[in-house]
């Protein structure tokens, strides 16, 4: 449960330049950083360490929740420790402890929370359980300044949404994945191809190969007039061709027609979301976050969309793309600025969508449904 924090010395650490370590553990990252968030809301990363569990997860094709969360358990105290040492700071000079408290693989979700919540009461400091998501639509204010409001496309493994970001813990939806996100696409489609793990990667190195046009992919909700998205569709249909593909050649096209029809999509749904964003802001800002911001192809289709409309574009640096604590710190941080605290018996959330009443008011998955994202 968060609260809004009675300190005595609240008043201060919001006038006062504010130091944060945050954790990472959601998925495969064991992740620690310190960063330094000023008066004027200038961020300063001192550290940031990621373990990556990549090697781990190879043979399986994709992420082992059990396995994952074993390792976040053997890793979080090193990680934790290198990042305080590279920081140069002392758990006497922190301000706050931020840790991620969800969504995530809700194993590893605990490990990262619990060892935040140890640090927390053993040095008397406040804790900030973080929404992951609400790291990621923080993160491109770790390499610039960037005001609010802006319009955000969440785009990750487990994620896409588009956001109209007013501040941190202000968010609105305007648009969802109904059933599976363009990371996951990409990773499911590179399995089939046989491209090993991480396969979103390894699409688009081989897509640089190929000439997608041979091949003709379904493009998804094109009756709706919504910002939501859908990648079933184009997965089960990719995946289907894969089998088809007898050549390097073939695969390499395949892999082109993908990465195009995904790009599209995106590029389609926020065009929608940047007219309805325009009506209601004047200052115009795209943000792009999440780890499939890091695709080249869909960097560049989505930079030449805001700028069709009108927008600045800003994406992340590659560092903080992907999963990482810098952008949970600096979440926490500006959690910590508005007094925003959390209690020591936050909870681990496999689910946690950051515009609650949205998604009460309108769930993407009815009462009825069957599945994990029932």
């Amino acid at each position: 449960m968060t609260i809004v924090a009675n300190y005595s010395s609240a008043e201060s650490r919001a006038t006062g330049t504010l130091t944060v370590l945050g954790l990472e553990t959601s998925c495969d990252e064991t992740a620690a950083s310190v960063v330094r968030l000023s008066p004027d809301g200038e961020a300063t990363v001192l550290s940031s360490v990621v373990h990556s569990q990549i090697d781990d997860h190879a043979a399986y094709g994709g992420v082992v929740p059990e396995i994952a969360a074993r390792s976040h358990v053997e890793m979080i105290d090193g990680v934790t420790r290198r990042a305080m040492v590279e920081a140069g700071v002392g758990y006497d000079e922190l301000d706050g402890v931020a840790a991620t408290a969800g969504p995530g693989l809700v194993g590893g979700v605990m490990v990262g929370l619990s060892f935040g919540k140890a640090v927390a009461l053993a040095r008397d400091l406040p804790l900030m359980a973080v929404n992951h998501l609400e790291g990621h639509a923080v993160s491109a204010r770790l390499g610039a300044r960037v005001a609010y409001p802006f319009l955000l496309l969440l785009v990750s493994g487990g994620h896409c949404q588009l956001l109209e970001v007013r501040g941190i813990g202000d968010m609105t939806r305007l648009g969802t994945t109904m059933d599976d996100a363009a990371g996951e696409a990409f990773d499911k489609i590179a399995k089939a191809l046989d491209l090993g793990y991480p396969g979103g990667p390894a699409l688009e190195r081989l897509a640089k190969q190929g000439n997608g046009a041979r091949f003709d992919l379904p493009r998804a909700l094109l009756g709706r007039k919504d910002c939501d998205f859908s990648f079933s569709g184009l997965k089960t249909a990719a995946s289907r061709l894969a089998q088809t593909c007898e050549t390097a050649q073939d695969r390499a096209d395949l892999a082109d027609a993908v990465q195009t029809a995904i790009a599209r999509q995106l590029s389609e749904r926020s065009d929608r979301a940047m007219k309805a964003y325009a009506e209601r802001h004047k200052g115009r800002l795209f943000v792009v976050a999440g780890g499939v911001a890091a695709n080249g192809t869909v960097r560049a289709t989505l930079e030449a969309t805001a700028a069709n409309n009108g927008f600045a574009f800003l994406a992340p640096p590659m560092a903080y793309c992907t999963d990482n604590a810098a952008m949970i710190a600096l979440a926490g941080a500006e959690r910590l600025q508005k007094g925003l605290i959390s209690d020591l018996d936050a909870a681990a959330r496999p689910r946690w969508p950051l515009d609650e009443k949205s998604a009460l008011d309108d769930p993407t998955h009815k009462a009825g449904r069957k599945g994990a994202k029932a």
